[in-house]
């Protein structure tokens, strides 16, 4: 079982940027892949992009070439670095490996 914490989120003005970081422990994190999604408001949580342990990054159509997933072994965390943020980005954005899920952080795109 992996502990997941998510953090970074808030309020940011439309064209803005914001990033999210996760925490993950329970396991050597450099053998660690994971999942952001995000549930907006009415709407079913929606997978955004994923990591595999060795790096390989995969972000959905939806926001690619907005959104950056990255990890950093050494300082053990994840990351999800969102450019040109829209309304339609509003949700609470979620780490995920396996069974195990963060509580989960809300962010707001609002003029």
């Amino acid at each position: 079982q992996v502990q997941i914490a998510e953090y970074g989120g808030g309020l940011v003005q439309p064209g803005g940027s914001l990033t999210l970081s996760c925490t993950a422990s329970g396991k050597i994190f450099r053998t660690l892949a994971m999942t952001w999604h995000r549930q907006a408001p009415g709407k079913q949580r929606e997978w955004i992009a994923s990591i595999t342990a060795s790096g390989v990054a995969n972000v959905s159509a939806s926001v690619k070439g907005r959104f950056t997933i990255s990890k950093d072994n050494a300082k053990k965390l994840f990351y999800l670095q969102m450019n040109s943020l829209t309304p339609e980005d509003t949700g609470i954005y979620y780490c995920n490996r396996r069974d195990d899920w963060g509580q989960g952080t809300q962010v707001t795109v609002s003029s």
